[in-house]
């Protein structure tokens, strides 16, 4: 007589079944969540250097300094997690691909420039205080990321928004091209992360409550590094969720995709 299935396995397949159902967060409200928490990170970086840190000027004092968190937050982490999620976007499925790409690429171009005139705020305030460069770790980290991000544009540039890239070298590089993509953001969360805790040893120390203590500037920045992490956190897990990824143009899902939007992929 054949065995029937053992009823823990069945129950386990079912339980397991149930989580996977209950976490398919749809993509759209997942993206306005997303959206919202990095507009706070922007009014936090914000706040804090208006608050605590003297707000902005461009006159090489530290409140020029204080264009670099913000600058950095924005483009490094908000919009370039933004440049990374336009493919996971269920619209970008069908039709011309042209559009987006051009999205895609505008949206990391803009990040660029955010992140390049950061570095130019740091540099000029380093020059005028007479202030070494790049010496802390945080620096090496960040104009790494950024050599990096300046590589990464403009390979994918040249693969595929250049109509005579072949097809073999694009096929080629795009994994190459995902995978970067998210360390360059990671990369990009570790830089703002270890330059917010930078700042606050060298701001907390003689004259005021030193970092040790905790005063409100402490926990005000420490909470903002925990939510540019956690940011960057869901972007990647969101670029690595096999159900929000492009289907291939030749599988089953990319044809029902097709038959349904009645577009080509």
């Amino acid at each position: 007589h054949p065995e029937p299935e053992p009823a823990p396995r069945s129950l386990a397949h079912r339980c397991q079944h149930r989580s996977a159902t209950m976490l398919d967060v749809p993509f759209l409200p997942f993206c306005a969540f997303l959206g919202t928490l990095g507009l706070l990170c922007l009014a936090m970086v914000g706040s804090w250097c208006q608050h605590w840190r003297g707000g902005f000027s461009l006159d090489g004092s530290s409140q020029t300094f204080n264009w670099h968190p913000v600058l950095m937050v924005a483009g490094l982490v908000v919009l370039y997690g933004a440049a990374a999620l336009v493919y996971r976007i269920p619209n970008t499925w069908s039709g011309p691909k042209l559009p987006w790409k051009l999205l895609h690429g505008g949206l990391a171009l803009g990040a660029f420039v955010l992140t390049v005139l950061g570095l130019a705020a740091v540099f000029r305030f380093h020059n005028s205080q007479g202030t070494p460069n790049m010496y802390s770790l945080h620096s090496w980290m960040g104009l790494a990321t950024v050599l990096l991000f300046s590589c990464q544009w403009a390979a994918g540039f040249g693969a595929f928004l250049l109509p005579w890239a072949p097809t073999w070298l694009r096929a080629l590089y795009k994994p190459i091209h995902v995978f970067f993509g998210s360390t360059i953001l990671m990369l990009s969360v570790a830089s703002c992360v270890s330059g917010i805790n930078e700042k606050l040893f060298f701001s907390l120390k003689n004259g005021t409550t030193q970092y040790k203590l905790l005063p409100a500037e402490a926990v005000f920045a420490n909470t903002l590094g925990l939510l540019i992490l956690v940011f960057g956190v869901l972007v990647v897990a969101a670029l690595a969720r096999p159900s929000w990824k492009r289907p291939d143009s030749n599988s089953q899902d990319s044809r029902q995709v097709r038959d349904t939007l009645g577009g080509d992929l």
